[in-house]
């Protein structure tokens, strides 16, 4: 049975830096693709950053040089490190699993992961 659980969030000013951990269990790294959703309330999920088996990642846009997604095998943790934070990074950040035996591709839609974590808050002041 899979499970996560996020954790690290909190209240920090514009510019300060966090870092959300994931723990995992029930999977291992190197067949899941993991990824890290950011939901502000009546909005949708969208997805912040994925590393896929471990290994190559992905980011949005708008958190390119700033987010860095990483994974400890050993710990079997998945790691969000958010620098340079803006109020605009606002909201409820989720770990998510989906299971990727194959391919290259990098699945950025909510409804692609089966698996999701609780959830932790992460709230930026200006």
């Amino acid at each position: 049975q899979v499970q996560l659980a996020e954790s690290g969030g909190g209240l920090v000013q514009a510019g300060d830096s966090l870092r959300l951990s994931c723990a995992a269990s029930g999977l291992t790294f190197s067949s899941y693709a993991m990824a890290w959703f950011r939901q502000v309330p009546g909005k949708e999920r969208e997805c912040v950053a994925v590393i896929l088996r471990n290994t190559d990642t992905f980011y949005a846009d708008s958190e390119k040089g700033r987010f860095t997604i990483s994974g400890d095998n050993a710990k079997n943790t998945v790691y969000l490190q958010m620098n340079s934070l803006k109020p605009e990074d606002t909201g409820v950040y989720y770990c998510a699993a989906r299971l990727t035996l194959y391919g290259t591709a990098f699945h950025s839609a909510a409804r692609e992961y089966a698996y999701w974590g609780q959830g932790t808050q992460v709230t930026v002041s200006s």
